[in-house]
């Protein structure tokens, strides 16, 4: 379980009653969760060329109405669990994310954040700004983190590319369920976006995996070697 540890010095004030936290749990749930949402993308991609083909076969009279009620019913089968993990995973992520940048505040200052707490949350949920608010505060905690510094940033940044993008294409095929008229063109377009996305969410959940895991290692070792 993770819980308060034993202080660490740094350069806050001797009289701040903030310990230092391990996150190796969260970090392990959140981690998680997230592969369990990518598998959940793939299986709404499978469904969304699913809504295709059988609208397509439909209009070429090779399916039939309990076809598309049954693409029907496996749309909604996948897409519930996979909210219910999604909003999990966002959950637990938020909590690793906040308790390690208490951490990386501890480590190295509160100087060396860019953004005041309340954007570890905030950030994602505010337009416009979380397009790199979020950005900032995991490229913050990382370089604290890091038993040497400087380190290299690319690992933060290839995380953050292709789920900004995803976000947006994500968007689109929304927008293209959510209008009045679905076409067998428009779910093709669905489905084509749909599978770009998963396959740039895939990236991202890989990648934000191994930065979970490598500040989480980064953190304890350092709590490891304070106590020592």
């Amino acid at each position: 379980m993770d819980g308060p540890q034993q202080a660490v010095p740094t350069s806050a004030s001797p009289a701040d009653p903030e310990r230092f936290r391990k996150v190796t749990g969260t970090a392990s749930a959140a981690a998680t969760l997230i592969l369990l949402v990518l598998v959940g993308e793939v299986l709404g991609s499978t469904s969304d060329w699913r809504n295709y083909t059988v609208v397509h076969d439909y209009k070429a009279g090779a399916a039939t109405i309990a076809d598309l009620e049954a693409a029907d019913s496996y749309g909604q089968l996948v897409s519930i669990p996979t909210l219910v993990v999604w909003i999990s995973a966002g959950v637990v992520f938020l909590v690793w994310l906040w308790r390690a940048r208490v951490n990386a505040e501890l480590l190295g200052g509160a100087a060396a954040q860019r953004r005041s707490r309340g954007w570890v949350v905030g950030g994602w949920f505010t337009p416009v700004a979380n397009l790199w608010v979020p950005y900032q505060v995991m490229s913050d905690i990382w370089r604290a983190s890091a038993a040497r510094r400087p380190v290299p940033n690319g690992l933060v940044m290839a995380w953050w590319a292709p789920l900004v993008v995803s976000t947006i294409i994500g968007r689109a095929v929304a927008k293209i369920y959510l209008s009045e008229e679905i076409t067998e063109e428009s779910l093709l377009s669905a489905a084509k976006l749909s599978t770009l996305s998963t396959v740039l969410d895939a990236v991202a959940g890989v990648l934000v995996v191994l930065l979970i895991r490598r500040i989480t290692a980064w953190q304890t070792q350092r709590l490891v070697q304070h106590a020592g």
